[in-house]
């Protein structure tokens, strides 16, 4: 929990017995809970909201096939635990503070994979959610979310597998069927199967927020069953202060309230002394995300709905154009905690790896082995050990690395070895790529001979300065680079080309080159033939399009389509 001042009053309450049934259970009578919100949901808002005073958080939706891929890590540094794609991305984190008050969302449409990823995470949440009631495309093309709602012999199915599968309670999030009997019928049905309790948000699946709530069905669920019933969507229209939420509590009938985007506005919305303000809000939501080393990219999502008519203020502008979490904390007034920070985080990185025993090297014939795993979170978007590798050997005048690969059939993992200067060098650790593999095998080679090899922290090399101004030329940052990485599904990092160190432009699409034009209606043929000519277009367009050019000039205009 970041730094209060000693005066300040503590907002956070004591996990209520209410909230605790049976040997630590969670219970989910009587309680107030941040609702799963894609994006918004990661650690730092539902820490956040539980220092504000919410009983529950729930983690944004996440995809059983993603998770089931996924291995348990656990983040001595930043004393977590994280659930780790096969790319290395970190699809779930989350830490002891939370650890009986989390529930943990999926996004699933079969019972098995559902109760693998289930058993994966039980025994670091308080309870497993299905969501059974999103109704965007992301969710509902797999025939999650709200296609469920229409296969209730699916629903049961899952639920069951669930309960009957895991130690902890398992609940589930819909929305309200076309009639009211239709919905009570299917509550009913949910009841059966065990869980412990069921949210609704009192919406069809084709609403959307500007529709009034229908909070007489919410009622008539909760007058039906005897399982807790926690009631959804009143953000807009119910929910602005914490005095409104046990009026939307009454309105309902619910035993327990879920709050979406009044707490994503404003946290503080849990808080019974009062909200507070925004800026404060802000301050408070940063702190945990530094601590926790939140992605640049989130962080900034969750500040801008925060904002929300703000984002074009003088602030809003400046956290839009940063690309950092340095540059945000200045956008917030907040350098000093923001070096404390990362200051102890390195300083608690250090006295780790004082504590582990370094790298053996094995000789395995005349190959030089180290067990080691390329962790691509510990380098610079731009930047690759490969990458290092062969500059230093352009530096030596030593033939360019040659990568050889082997895969291993049991379970189709990659080992590379890396030949250079007529010595061999490999990793025993196995990848799940060939592009890690080879990236390892560097690692491996730069370690062995003593060549830094581009790890966040080590002193910038001519590589690492040379990088940095050819990805400004092109305009890509280095926390884009990132985050383009961790956003794309599976998407793993670019491997270097051999010439590397010329600057590369994008190639564009014909749809991002029209993009570009928007606004403009009309443009001269000149500028629409030296645009296509950056396509990767084939070679007659490119001549049709030159030869158009020589014929019309510049004095022909013609219309452009959105």
């Amino acid at each position: 929990m970041p730094e209060k001042d000693q005066e300040e009053l503590v907002i956070s309450k004591p996990v209520s017995a209410a909230m605790m049934a049976g040997a630590g259970r969670l219970s989910f009578t009587n309680i107030t809970a941040l609702a799963p919100m894609v994006r918004v949901g990661t650690l730092p808002m539902r820490l956040l909201a539980l220092e504000y005073g919410a009983d529950v958080v729930y983690c944004e939706e996440l995809i059983d096939i993603k998770m089931a891929q996924c291995h348990r890590v656990v983040n001595e540094v930043l004393d977590v635990v994280d659930f780790v794609a096969p790319d290395d991305r970190v699809m779930f984190r989350t830490c002891e503070r939370e650890k009986d008050r989390v529930v943990f969302q999926m996004g699933t449409a079969d019972p098995d994979r559902a109760l693998i990823v289930a058993r994966l995470v039980e025994k670091d949440v308080a309870a497993i959610d299905v969501n059974m009631g999103c109704p965007k495309e992301y969710s509902t093309k797999g025939g999650m979310g709200a296609a469920l709602l229409s296969d209730p012999d699916k629903i049961e199915a899952i639920l069951k597998k669930l309960v009957t599968g895991v130690s902890i309670p398992v609940t589930c999030k819909i929305r309200i069927l076309p009639s009211l009997e239709e919905t009570v019928s299917l509550v009913r049905r949910i009841e059966k199967t065990g869980v412990t309790a069921v949210a609704i948000h009192g919406r069809l699946k084709e609403e959307r927020p500007r529709h009034p709530l229908h909070c007489d069905y919410i009622q008539a669920v909760a007058r039906a069953v005897s399982i807790p019933v926690i009631a959804n969507g009143g953000s807009l229209d119910l929910v602005k202060t914490n005095a409104d939420i046990e009026e939307f509590r009454k309105a309902t009938g619910a035993s327990s309230v879920m709050l979406a985007r009044a707490a994503m506005w404003n946290a503080s919305v849990f808080c019974n002394t009062g909200p507070l303000p925004l800026e404060r809000v802000m301050e408070d939501y940063l702190k945990y995300a530094f601590q926790y080393n939140n992605h640049v990219f989130n962080t900034k999502y969750c500040l801008c709905q925060m904002l929300r008519d703000k984002v074009e203020s003088p602030l809003g502008k400046q956290l839009q154009a940063a690309q950092t979490n340095a540059e945000i904390s200045e956008a917030y007034g907040l350098q000093e905690f923001y070096q404390q920070t990362q200051d102890q985080l390195r300083a608690k990185r250090d006295v780790l790896q004082s504590f582990t025993q370094p790298d053996q090297l094995v000789m395995d014939g005349d190959v030089s082995t180290l067990a080691v795993k390329f962790q691509r979170r510990e380098y610079p978007a731009h930047i690759t050990p490969k990458m290092f590798l062969l500059e230093w050997s352009r530096k030596e005048k030593l033939q360019k690395p040659l990568y050889e690969m082997a895969q291993r059939s049991q379970d189709r993992a990659f080992q590379s070895t890396v030949t250079i200067g007529e010595k061999k060098y490999r990793s025993s650790r196995w990848e799940k790529s060939k592009k890690f593999a080879e990236q390892a095998a560097a690692v491996v080679c730069l370690r062995v001979l003593g060549v830094p090899e581009g790890r966040i922290g080590e002193e910038d090399s001519g590589l690492v300065c040379k990088r940095k101004r050819e990805v400004k030329i092109n305009g890509t940052t280095e926390e884009e680079g990132c985050h383009k990485r961790h956003v794309a599904d599976g998407q793993q990092e670019t491997d270097d080309s051999e010439d590397h160190h010329k600057p590369e432009t994008p190639a564009r699409t014909t749809a991002e080159f029209m993009r570009s034009f928007s606004g403009v209606c009309w443009t001269s043929c000149d500028a629409a033939v030296v645009g296509f000519l950056h396509l990767k277009a084939s070679q007659f367009i490119r001549d049709v399009l030159m030869k158009l050019h020589v014929v019309v000039q510049t004095a022909f205009v013609f219309p452009v389509f959105h």
